[in-house]
């Protein structure tokens, strides 16, 4: 199955931010730490460098990532021409306070009275770029909220004299090319609940943590004291392990493995479970090289609806 969300909204908000790159001195792109090359939008990048406007890449939520594994992204990031990139979490207001000072040094020809310093948040929906923006300016002006999409127009505000921001919608792509990314997305709740069904999502992520990280959930879950080897469970042992040991049951009696799944999102999301990273340069390396990219359908025409969508293919 491969996921696809494309609200109607953002084919507006491209074009938007298309006409306000004319005017934009760099631009800032938040991504998740836990998922930086998935939560990574390739339209930013063809809107970026039509204007070459030089950026800074925020791996955003670093707090919920594997230090080591986001090391590694900030080393591949920073090896790339005009890109800097740190790594930070947008909810704590020290983090924030020090992003004016590093696109001073990216983009050193403005920030003056006479030049003010000229950025654009950019990135997917949920990365925290409305939190990032509050904390910038040190109070509440964008709505955030812990759901895909509540961004919905451009905002404009001035840090000082010297600098203004510009924060934008989130922006999906038309096609998602690689499915793994599609269900990375969706278990980073980047991706709107009614394009995906939980459980397959849950199903995708149990696997990727019982390969990485078998030891953060047998903590969480106490799967020894279950007399369960957490080495040898697949993604679905590990969600029915956790229905049982949360007794979910269903009013026929049957595990509901429904709520084990939000449960088990949840926990990944909040952090509950550790810190942990879904990709890293190495493993999206070598995904790249086994999986042949999803084509795009030219006989279906559906980016512009209103409503997000699901598409088996």
């Amino acid at each position: 199955m491969s996921i696809q969300w494309y609200p109607g909204h953002m084919t507006q908000a491209r074009k938007k931010a298309e006409e306000t790159m004319e005017f934009t001195d760099m631009v800032i792109e938040v991504l998740d730490a836990r998922v930086p090359a998935a939560s990574h939008n390739p339209m930013i990048d063809e809107i970026r460098l039509f204007r070459q406007r030089p950026q800074l890449k925020i791996l955003n939520k670093a707090d919920l990532a594997d230090p080591d594994v986001t090391q590694a992204w900030l080393n591949y990031f920073n090896a790339q021409p005009n890109t800097k990139a740190v790594a930070l979490s947008c909810k704590k207001p020290g983090d924030a306070k020090k992003i004016p000072a590093i696109c001073r040094k990216i983009a050193p020809h403005r920030g003056s009275h006479l030049k003010p310093l000229r950025m654009m948040i950019m990135g997917i929906p949920n990365v925290g770029k409305s939190t990032l923006m509050n904390a910038l300016l040190n109070r509440r002006v964008a709505k955030v909220g812990d759901e895909p999409a509540v961004t919905k127009s451009q905002q404009r505000f001035d840090i000082d004299d010297t600098m203004s921001i510009t924060d934008t919608p989130g922006m999906m792509w038309p096609k998602i090319a690689y499915d793994s990314d599609g269900y990375m997305l969706a278990a980073s709740h980047a991706i709107g609940r009614n394009a995906v069904i939980d459980e397959d999502v849950a199903t995708f992520l149990a696997n990727i943590l019982l390969k990485s990280y078998p030891a953060l959930l047998n903590t969480r879950y106490k799967l020894d004291a279950m007399k369960l080897d957490v080495n040898v469970m697949d993604g679905v042992d590990l969600l029915e392990a956790i229905a049982k040991r949360r007794s979910y049951k269903r009013h026929d009696g049957l595990w509901d493995m429904e709520k084990t799944a939000v449960a088990f999102l949840t926990d990944y999301r909040s952090g509950a479970i550790g810190r942990v990273s879904l990709e890293s340069p190495a493993s999206r390396a070598e995904m790249m090289a086994q999986t042949l990219p999803e084509q795009p359908n030219t006989s279906e025409n559906n980016t512009d609806t209103d409503n997000a969508t699901d598409t088996s293919l």
